[in-house]
């Protein structure tokens, strides 16, 4: 599985972890709010800015029966029509360029998810790097055919979705063009609990697909995300904002920029100490080697005297035998006279 590139910017194994900082719909319908988010996120460190492109109508219909209705009392979002909701956390179109421009200019890779067609044909107006589908459009054909079409690198978050769906999603994008693809390991609740996250599929959905493998993270901080590293995730996306005190549609599980810096920082740090299967002592040790345990003289011995518990024990530093062999040693008589603190060597017997 070969490392690709968007923008340059080197995505795989022989990387660092490709960080997301997805806005949302954290701006809270203030253009000046969102290009802080941009500002907020590069000054953490985040190396790509996501937003969303759709507008009320093209997500749902303002309807106002329950099917169109939030009603699960658990949620977030509880007793919301999806028409206001999606009203209310959209990002305007005329937004994004300003958006885009701001994150380039901050040295960050600016890209968004479509929701449908039109939003794909106004984001090629706009450049974009790369595309992500979210979990709940992964299984919208129509739509991965069209953002595949494009040839532009896919991020494609697999929240509820069975193998038989995402092995549907990736040969259907393959087909249409997308040479590279990146699947993201994803619990659609919001936030989702750790329990509920199952990190141990990604190195499943690694080797079962062959795709490049990340996580969309919607647990509160910062390990879940990390622990992903250490299991095989090239790309991280996490949800962001100025601060989750200032509300807005996602903020409750967003990340602050405090938390963003700590999680580019720790998932480098968690990729770089993955490492390879090792044994042994590396370079880096070599020096500390001399501070294992070895056999010394802690009694001043006279020639021919006897080794014995009592003038022989294993102690620091590593210049002498090692303490294996001990009960060798143990009754046979000193070749020289052994102050105390000589180091034991065979030539000393």
């Amino acid at each position: 599985m070969a490392d690709f590139s968007i923008s340059d910017r080197a995505i795989g194994a022989g990387s660092p972890p490709f960080v997301i900082a997805e806005m949302s719909g954290n701006h809270n319908q203030s253009l000046d709010r969102a290009l802080a988010i941009v500002d907020a996120a590069a000054d953490a460190g985040a190396h790509a800015l996501k937003i969303q492109t759709y507008t009320a109508d093209t997500m749902t219909l303002d309807c106002d029966s329950d099917e169109f209705c939030i009603t699960d009392p658990d949620s977030l979002w509880a007793g919301r029509s999806l028409h206001a909701l999606y009203d209310e956390a959209h990002t305007p179109w005329d937004w994004h360029a300003p958006i885009f421009e701001r994150a380039r200019q901050r040295g960050m890779i600016p890209f968004s998810t479509p929701f449908d067609e039109t939003a794909v044909d106004f984001l090629e107006t706009l450049g974009v790097a790369c595309y992500k589908i979210a979990s709940f459009e992964m299984t919208d054909l129509p739509l991965i055919r069209r953002v595949a079409a494009t040839g532009k690198p896919m991020i494609v978050s697999t929240g509820m979705a069975s193998l038989g769906e995402i092995e549907e999603t990736v040969r259907e994008a393959r087909a249409a063009g997308c040479r590279d693809l990146v699947l993201l390991k994803c619990t659609s609740t919001y936030p989702a609990s750790p329990a509920n996250t199952h990190l141990a599929t990604i190195p499943h959905l690694r080797a079962w697909s062959g795709c490049e493998v990340g996580i969309s993270d919607h647990t509160m901080g910062i390990g879940a995300a990390v622990a992903a590293v250490a299991l095989g995730a090239t790309v991280i996306e996490k949800h962001f904002t100025l601060h989750r005190a200032d509300g807005g549609v996602d903020s409750a599980f967003s990340l602050e920029p405090e938390e963003m810096r700590a999680l580019v920082v720790e998932s480098e740090r968690a990729w770089q100490a993955m490492g390879c299967v090792h044994y042994g002592t590396c370079a880096a040790e070599q020096k500390s080697l001399a501070f294992r345990r070895s056999l010394y003289v802690v009694r001043d011995i006279a020639a021919g005297e006897p080794f014995t518990r009592e003038n022989v024990r294993a102690i620091r530093p590593g210049f002498g035998l090692p303490p294996k062999y001990l009960d060798q040693i143990l009754g046979k008589m000193a070749s020289r006279t052994l102050p105390r603190g000589t180091a034991l060597t065979w030539e000393r017997l």
